[in-house]
Order: C-alpha cells, then structure tokens, then sequence
C-alpha cells in the first residue's frame, strides 16, 4: 500500500516557491468561501513521519487564517488519566460549522498505538475499525468535509534522520521515544498501518499517502489536497444548493397498530405499599450508587415519554437516593444557535459521565427520531440514518463501561389532559404547561408512529428501552427505580474480579 509513497518525489527550492505563492492565495480563498458557506472541513494529519506531522500542522497555521482554524492534539497518557469513552475526546473538540479542525493524534492513529503497544487485542481492533467508519461516515453524512492525510517514511530515510537527530545538539529534542520504537518495529507496524489504513479507506473519507522524504513535494503535496478537496465541495455544496426543491414535511407511514397500545395502563400500586416499597428501593439504591462510584461505574439514564407522563417526578425519586455531588441532569430543549452549529450528537458527548458517576437526561439524542421528525426540523435521510448512529452511540458508551439505561414513560390522551388541567390550576405547576403541550396533542399519532420506529429500531442488547405504564405515577416510579437498581447489581456483579 506504501509503494507509492516510497519512490524518492523531490521538489526543487524555486519550484516550491513559485508553486506555494498561489496556492497559499488559493486555500485562504477557499477557507473564506467554506466560511461563507458554512461547510466544516476536518483534516487529519497523520503517519509515521511525526515530525513531519507538527511542521505541516505548523504550515498549514501559516497558510489559512488561524482565527478559524483548530488544531487538536492526543496522547495515549491524557486519554488513560481522563478514563473516558474512546470517540468522546474527538467529539468534544469538532470544528462548528464554517471552521476547520485539524486533528493530531486522530481515531486511527490512537487505535494503531493502542494495538501495537498492546493495549488492545485483534478482536477489539476489529470493533474499533468498525467505529470509526461508523464515526466517519456520521460526520460526512451530516456535511462535513474529511480529508485523511498519511505522511510516510520509507525505513531507510526514518534511520538516517534518527542517526542526524542523534547527533545534531540542536536536533536531538525533537528525537522522541516514540520515534525510535516505531524503527525498531517498523517491519511489523508497517503491515499494521496497511491492514488498519485499508479497511479505514472509504469511499465517503478515503486516505491521501503522501510520501514525506522531501519536506518541499511532502508540502506542496498537502496544500494541493486540500485545496482541490474544498473547491470540489464548494462547487458541489453551491449546485446542489440551486437545484434543492422547496422541503415539503414528510408524513408518518401508516401503521394499524404500535407496541404503546399494547401497554396495559391499568397498573397500578395501592398508596401503603408504595411508601414501603419506594423506601426501600431509595435505601437499596442509595448503597448501589456509592457502590458504583467506588468502582468508577458511569451509568446513563434516559428518560423519554409524552408530554405529562411523569418523567421529571421519576428522576426526583431517583436523585433523592444519591449524593448530589455524583449525578448531572441534563434537561435537553431546542438546540442553541451554538449546538445547531455541530453534529446532533455532539451536545450529548459533552454530558458523558466520568468514572464513578450519573448522567440523567430529561429528555435526550433521541429527538433526532421524535421531534425533530414529526415537526419536519429533520429531513427524512437525517432522521432515517439516526436509528444507527444512535445505535453506535449507545454501543460506544456500553463497550466502555457504562450503564446505559433507557425509559419511555406512556399515558393515554385522556390522563395527558387531565394532568394539563391540574398544572394550570397549581400555581408551582404552571410553569410546566405551554402551548407548545397543546399543540403537540394534535399530533399524538405521528408522535405515536416516530416513538414506536424509535422503539422496535433502538432497543438494542446492550441499551434495550424499558416501557414503563405511568397512567399511576407511583406504579411508574417504583418501575422505575426497580430497573435501575437491578441494572446497577447486574453491571456491578459483572466488575468483580476486574
């Protein structure tokens, strides 16, 4: 896969020169166009060549205008000390729309590192590869731009410039560790980076191998990419943005019948027993919790549900069992100008959860399939291709560690008015109630339809949701609070001996 990259390209000083003076004008015109246009562009700078990779990172801040311009750098060492999911250090640092990312350290080369030094097998590799083109696949879908660059060194040239490092007082701090076990293990870390940059090469985020023997071809090389890389999606972003037809809001499809109808709103616990059952539930879960923390156990809770149906009253009886210093809720409303700038899920990788602690979202990533499908603020191809990116999502988070557990609290339209007409006649209620509630009532089908997709699509082995009948509150908290204690027990169990 190298053998392109090891032919021995060079370029004169004065062809360098003449070439880099245009092409410099050329990307910041293109970066201003992108600006304009809002386009995210991503550029990974990665391979062998690591000092290589800090000058291009340091010339491409020459060229551009580094106002909008971020460069983003990951270790091995940070990543370990913060303990947090893999792709979450990636989402958090993602360029919003209009900037451009450059990322050292990126998904790829971490899993190479994490391979070659051990840190995982065959088998989790296999996984991770399947994450990233996952992850890749996410964030072009959503427009961004991603382009994959690989500076290699042929073995011959990484030991003369070892050997010249070695000897040069004024060279030797940029010889690091890292570089002399790469030569030392060149042979089989080479096949490595072909099987991991082959099965990464996609047709949506293909890889550039750009041979870096000559830092003048290595460079004009670069810029050359980049600039026909975002020319090539202006062009293609200002068509398609004069052919796109008037958006007309797509309908549900028609369905007889949906495993909502199906929940027996019946059930119900008589007051006496649920006092005696919700303080010995609180108690249980009080001591699973410090349990947990003391384990650095994260756990995710999701509470979904129609408007009225008792979610803020389950998490009240969930948070009054735990130490207000080891959860977070995160109450989740229309996207801010900021958050519409990113990816859908990027406000949500933001609220992991840190070893040993509770996120509660009231509301969550799943919008994306309720909301924002029915109100037609997604386009069917967003909302479609969510049910698997949520599904990675979710996956990401319980490969790491975390317990995720998912809520869909149901009433029927009947009690939804009943609990609407109480909230206005209590004066600390009434904040509760909108027009907005009214309003969604009209669409209590469609709304039906999206959650029960969201339902049969999401409910998945290692995140399955949990219907909870909440026509009685306190049927519905005791539910509630007894699955998230016997998820706690069953994912604290599975940690011993680790």
């Amino acid at each position: 896969m190298f053998e392109a990259a090891e032919v021995g390209n060079t370029l004169a000083d004065t062809v360098y020169k003449e070439q880099l003076q245009q092409l410099r004008v050329s990307l910041l015109e293109l970066q201003a166009s992108a600006r304009q246009q809002r386009l995210s562009v991503i550029v990974v700078v990665a391979g062998d060549d690591r000092a290589g990779r800090h000058e291009v990172i340091n010339l491409l801040h020459e060229w551009m205008d580094p106002h909008y311009l971020h460069a983003s750098a990951y270790n091995t060492a940070i990543d370990r000390e913060n303990d947090a999911p893999f792709f979450s250090r990636y989402w958090k640092t993602l360029p919003p729309k209009g900037e451009i990312g450059i990322f050292l350290g990126d998904w790829t080369t971490m899993s190479l590192v994490e391979r070659l030094d051990g840190d995982i097998d065959d088998v989790k590799l296999d996984k991770r590869i399947g994450f990233i083109n996952a992850f890749e696949r996410g964030l072009v879908d959503d427009g961004t731009l991603l382009i994959k660059l690989w500076l290699h060194l042929p073995k011959s040239i990484l030991k003369k410039r070892l050997k010249q490092r070695k000897k040069d007082p004024e060279s030797q701090w940029r010889l690091r560790e890292k570089d002399l076990q790469i030569y030392q293990n060149y042979d089989q870390s080479k096949l490595m980076m072909e099987k991991v940059l082959r099965r990464t090469n996609t047709g949506e985020a293909p890889w550039y191998i750009i041979e870096s023997t000559d830092e003048n071809y290595r460079n004009i090389t670069v810029a050359n990419i980049l600039k026909a890389a975002i020319a090539k999606r202006i062009t293609r972003q200002s068509q398609a943005e004069r052919r796109r037809p008037r958006q007309e809001t797509t309908g549900s499809a028609v369905t007889t019948t949906t495993v909502l109808q199906h929940l027996d709103l019946s059930r119900a616990i008589k007051k006496k027993k649920y006092k005696s059952e919700l303080q010995r539930l609180q108690a249980r879960l009080h001591e699973l919790m410090w349990r947990a923390q003391d384990k650095g156990l994260s756990t995710v809770l999701v509470f979904e549900g129609v408007d009225a149906a008792g979610k803020g009253g389950a998490i009240r009886r969930i948070t009054q069992a735990m130490d207000a210093g080891f959860y977070n809720i995160v109450t989740v409303s229309k996207p801010t100008q900021e958050e519409l700038a990113y990816h859908y899920l990027w406000r949500f990788w933001k609220h992991v959860p840190m070893p040993g602690r509770t996120t509660i979202f009231d509301r969550s990533w799943y919008g994306r399939l309720l909301v924002e499908r029915v109100e037609g603020f997604a386009s069917e191809p967003e909302w479609m291709r969510a049910y698997n990116e949520i599904n990675q999502f979710e996956e990401q988070l319980v490969e790491h560690g975390l317990l995720v557990l998912k809520f869909w609290l149901h009433i029927d339209p009947d009690e939804q008015m009943r609990r609407f007409e109480l909230r206005e006649q209590t004066p600390y209620k009434l904040y509760k109630i909108t027009e907005e509630d009214y309003r969604n009532r009209e669409k209590w089908s469609d709304y039906e339809i999206a959650a029960n997709d969201m339902i049969q699509y999401c409910s998945t082995e290692f995140a399955p949701w949990h219907l909870v009948e909440s026509q009685d509150k306190r049927y519905a908290r005791i539910k509630v609070l007894s699955i998230v204690c016997e998820g706690l027990e069953r994912q604290l169990k599975s940690l011993k001996g680790k």
